[in-house]
């Protein structure tokens, strides 16, 4: 037997079975830096009677920019991309070697749900899967790319992923098959309006929506070049922001970020919160700015997304900084009712675990909670400042002018709650307590920023 023509015949054999996802895996990667793991991987379908070439799933390493990556990728085109136990085997032998070696790993994710006949094994390799992705969450960068349709258990691995990627008019992500869903829910709905980009607008599940594989690699390499490499920009360090002067808001203050540098999370999640990974002055950070005119009222929603920034800056070891619009929490009957004070209440607890520099700077209203969690000094926050037109008290004018003088008669309540604004919304009144550090020209702030920061880096 011609040992060297079979090891060709069955080569030939796997690439044919992967041609496409391999396409897709070379369209991100650097060219001729994949190396192949487990390659020649196969099981047996009993129920169909067909061999699973490389477990329907193709795992190795290369490099996307010149950076390592471990690389997994689901193959549709073998038994629909269907989890097996083996399937999840393989995946989780990647996975193990991505933690020996603090590689970031890179998932491609295609799949309309486990193989049938496959009865509790598939369901114990899942455990061992999902748990694996579990461990490495916080210590090695997981990035996801829902390339396809993604049915079933698999889709848990969204949840556990830094970052997830949804291709427009391509992805579909669902715990359960659109058709169940739908059918379930007595309409006939799109499968995108299920599982797409739009349908999940509420799960905190999209990062990214992007067009390509082209945009993916972008963001891919500005992410993890903010997480890896340390940059010295000085053109940046003493930079004036005067729109800032005039009108504060988040197109303004995002001339705060190095050029070319921000990345925002989840920009259809909370809009209302934007979620940023930049370059200050060169220092890699992660950034919170309450993106409202009248100021943000806080909900479930929102904090949740904020909270699992602060936990990913957490891990990672990255300066914190949030810029503060907040009228603290929305007063009604759904929010009083819902999880807000449980997401509040986390989120506390991982800002305390940050150990990284922590700055706040209160750039519209800080009122009430939205003050005591994110600008209060006693909270943690290394430096605090605020915008010399910023409001900081214990309500906002009306209410606060409302409640406090409610037992008097023949009041004029928009004069009590003009002078409650003059005299009691004044960050000045902050700063002679010692609780904001300064009280600075809008302008000026990233030249604080920047100050601040430098001091604070180990």
């Amino acid at each position: 037997m011609d040992k060297i023509r079979l090891l060709q015949s069955r080569k030939q054999k796997i690439l044919d079975a992967g041609k496409d996802i391999r396409k897709d895996i070379n369209s991100l990667i650097d060219k001729d830096s994949f190396v192949e793991l487990s390659s020649f991987s196969f099981s047996k379908n009993e129920f169909y009677g067909e061999e699973a070439e490389g477990e329907g799933v193709v795992t190795g390493f290369a490099t996307v920019g010149d950076y390592p990556f471990y690389i997994v990728a689901q193959n549709s085109a073998v038994l629909s991309g269907g989890v097996s136990k083996a399937n999840c085997e393989k995946i989780a032998k990647c996975l193990n070697q991505a933690e020996k070696t603090s590689t970031p790993v890179l998932y491609f994710l295609s799949s309309l749900g486990v193989q049938i006949g496959e009865g509790v094994n598939v369901l114990e390799g899942l455990a061992s899967l999902i748990l694996k992705a579990s461990q490495l969450k916080g210590s090695v960068p997981q990035y996801l790319i829902v390339d396809g349709d993604v049915y079933g258990q698999i889709a848990v691995l969204s949840g556990l992923c830094d970052f997830t990627f949804f291709i427009e008019k391509k992805s579909s992500l669902a715990a359960n098959s659109p058709l169940i869903i739908s059918a379930q829910s007595g309409k006939n709905v799109d499968k995108y309006n299920i599982g797409g980009a739009v349908g999940l607008n509420k799960a905190n599940l999209v990062s990214f929506t992007v067009k390509n594989f082209s945009e993916i690699k972008d963001i891919i390499l500005k992410i993890n070049g903010l997480l890896t490499v340390a940059v010295d920009d000085s053109d940046e360090m003493n930079k004036t922001i005067s729109e800032l002067d005039k009108k504060a808001d988040y197109k303004a203050l995002s001339a705060v970020f190095d050029k070319g540098s921000a990345v925002e999370i989840g920009a259809t999640y909370a809009p209302e919160v934007k979620c940023v990974l930049a370059r200050i002055g060169g220092i890699a950070s992660a950034a919170v700015v309450f993106d409202g005119e009248n100021g943000v009222e806080l909900n479930a929603q929102n904090v949740r997304k904020i909270k699992d920034f602060a936990e990913f800056a957490c891990c990672y070891n990255l300066p914190y900084v949030t810029f503060v619009n907040t009228l603290g929490i929305k007063a009604d009957m759904q929010t009083n009712d819902s999880l807000v004070l449980k997401e509040l209440g986390e989120y506390v607890s991982i800002l305390d675990c940050i150990d990284a520099a922590k700055i706040s700077v209160v750039y519209g209203k800080a009122i009430g909670l939205g003050y005591t969690v994110f600008a209060a000094k006693n909270m943690g926050y290394d430096y605090s400042y605020a915008f010399a037109n910023a409001k900081i008290a214990l309500f906002d004018e009306v209410k606060g002018a409302e409640i406090e003088f409610a037992a008097e008669k023949n009041v004029d309540k928009q004069k009590l709650a003009a002078r409650y604004a003059d005299e009691n919304s004044d960050p000045v009144n902050a700063a002679k307590g010692g609780y904001i550090d300064n009280i600075i020209q809008p302008s000026f702030v990233k030249q604080y920023l920047v100050a601040s920061l430098q001091m604070l880096l180990k």
